[in-house]
């Protein structure tokens, strides 16, 4: 079986698919054969599917209409919905007594409401198909846990929760839940962290990285956002069919320790 084919006739849908990981996590699926379509906040995100020949449809999704719109787009447009993942956020930093109480409820709305609802849509097609795969972009702080970030930390490990309940739920009716654990991405939300953690801790950006950042890895490097895809997709094949409920690190070897 050719790559191209591996995802044949599967319709994936992609958050937050207009940059960085999801993107990847989109070229990938669709190189695989599968039907993309990416959901997004930026119009900007329409000309990125235009590019790699993957449908589009805009909405917040911390409003749960744009979550019903969003999978209900890609039911009337391809009849169903096989592979879901779970993409979108953004980050903010603050200590905790200075957390915008606005910016937390956002925050959870986008990475933990959000997938709920959308597997919720989601799961009768999967069903219907006997075959569906959830693949949620946790992190390394759905794991353990940095100063400062209490919003993205309590929604990534929120996400956990999801995964393995929607993994116990899914598994008569072939249905696989992940949730993938990266370190820290090269990606413009990584980019934009740097600057923030710069400020909140009166370091240098270089610092950041280097005494922030990798300092708990073994690898000291950035994660390239094509490693997060080619795992995702890996996901996706019947070959890790077994695989689920799981939460799939690529640290870097941050929780080696």
């Amino acid at each position: 079986m050719t790559g191209h084919s591996l995802l044949a006739g599967r319709v994936a849908v992609v958050t937050g698919g207009g940059s960085g990981i999801g993107l990847a996590i989109a070229e990938r699926l669709g190189s695989a054969g599968a039907r993309v379509v990416i959901g997004d906040l930026t119009e900007e995100a329409a000309e990125v599917a235009a590019d790699i020949d993957a449908d589009f449809v805009h909405g917040d999704l911390a409003e749960p209409s744009a979550c019903r719109a969003l999978i209900g787009t890609t039911l009337e447009r391809h009849q169903a919905v096989h592979i879901l993942v779970n993409n979108a956020g953004f980050q903010h930093v603050a200590p905790i007594h200075e957390f915008p109480e606005d910016t937390w409820q956002r925050m959870l709305a986008v990475m933990l409401t959000a997938p709920f609802l959308l597997t919720r849509f989601a799961w009768p097609s999967m069903v219907a198909a006997q075959w569906g795969r959830v693949i949620n972009i946790s992190s390394i702080h759905g794991l353990v846990a940095s100063p400062h970030k209490a919003g993205y930390i309590s929604a990534k490990h929120g996400m956990i929760g999801l995964t393995r309940t929607a993994a116990l739920e899914g598994g008569e009716d072939g249905i696989t839940a992940n949730a993938i654990c990266p370190a820290y991405v090269r990606t413009p939300l990584v980019e934009n962290q740097v600057e923030d953690q710069a400020a909140a801790r009166g370091i240098s950006a270089d610092r950041v990285i280097s005494d922030v950042m990798l300092e708990p890895a073994a690898v000291k490097r950035l994660i390239e956002p094509h490693e997060v895809a080619a795992f995702a997709e890996f996901l996706c094949r019947d070959e890790a069919s077994a695989i689920t409920g799981a939460t799939l690190t690529m640290d870097l070897g941050w929780t080696a320790r």
